[in-house]
């Protein structure tokens, strides 16, 4: 066998020129082919290695070229080039003397490559010229109403137990928080990164167990560590201060009363004179989720209305 074609496949989503030391090694030692120059190949050239940018015939180009120096690299474009390394495949399987096909992954994505891409996107939406111009005319105050909207709707996926919902649905949250984030690039003067940096520090201050070397017995004191470094950051005057108060009443209800448990205040509820009263009572007395379990009786209660539609 005459030679080698190594396919050096590379990740877009990591900087140029970032390599493993095979990759490296290969780029160092052998001609270096591709049908475009890139930020890779750029780096490549600039670290000494021979880089050549072909524009056509390229099967052929390569074949040539590996009976010349026994081994070339074909840098692939962020796509991967699977043409050309069908094409080549073929042209191989049909005269195998001609060289052998390599395949060698000179970077890859890390976990969590994919939100680089999401970023990617976002920016050239809320392009000044060339983006969406329904997303550059919202505010925090015209998204809100989405937001609410789309975590419902992951609320539904959940409780339905359909995965792929609960895939698509965490994605169109995850668009809220990418756009929110991205217009205040623009009118707040902080960035993703900044609220995704925010949120790295928040959970290993939060999380000493697994970030430092405070022990803990079990969930109980996991969550009281919790709550006592989270009194601790926000320096509150009241229990009650923090609590989101857009949230529906049953589920404020609750929260308010966990809030007043945990703090071990004794405080009188509502008077249940009133249908407020009473619900808040109902609430306290309870140990099921109240939101839930109203939910859960709405939805029913749906479904006997549809079953008496169908019955006349």
């Amino acid at each position: 066998m005459s030679g080698s074609v190594v396919l050096l496949v590379t990740s877009p989503r990591l900087p140029a020129g970032v390599l493993t030391a095979e990759a490296w090694d290969l780029v160092r030692a052998h001609p270096v082919f591709t049908a475009a120059a890139t930020p890779q190949s750029d780096a490549l050239v600039a670290a000494g290695a021979s880089v050549s940018v072909l524009t056509s015939a390229f099967v052929d180009t390569l074949l040539t070229a590996v009976s010349a120096h026994g081994t070339v690299v074909w840098l692939a474009a962020p796509d991967g080039d699977e043409d050309l390394a069908r094409e080549l495949g073929l042209r191989l399987a049909r005269e195998p003397g001609l060289a052998a096909l390599e395949l060698v992954y000179g970077s890859w994505d890390p976990p969590g490559a994919r939100l680089l891409d999401v970023v990617t996107v976002m920016d050239r939406l809320m392009h000044p010229t060339h983006g969406d111009a329904w997303k550059r005319a919202q505010t925090h105050e015209s998204l809100a109403p989405f937001l609410l909207e789309e975590s419902y709707e992951l609320f539904d996926a959940i409780a339905s137990g359909d995965a792929p919902a609960v895939r698509e649905e965490l994605g169109d949250v995850l668009l809220q928080v990418v756009l929110h984030a991205r217009l205040a690039e623009e009118t707040s003067d902080f960035t993703i990164d900044d609220v995704a940096g925010d949120l790295v520090a928040k959970l290993i201050r939060r999380n000493p167990h697994v970030f430092a070397d405070t022990e803990v017995g079990g969930i109980d004191e996991i969550i009281a560590n919790w709550e006592q470094i989270k009194k601790a950051e926000k320096a509150r005057g009241s229990v009650v201060d923090g609590v989101a108060l857009s949230q529906p009443a049953l589920a404020l209800a609750a929260k308010l009363l966990q809030r007043v448990a945990r703090a071990n205040l004794d405080v009188p509820l509502p008077p249940p004179t009133s249908l407020g009263g009473r619900l808040f009572a109902d609430v306290a007395a309870s140990s099921e989720d109240a939101e839930t379990a109203l939910r859960a009786a709405a939805l029913a209660y749906m479904e006997s209305v549809r079953a008496a539609e169908r019955g006349r």
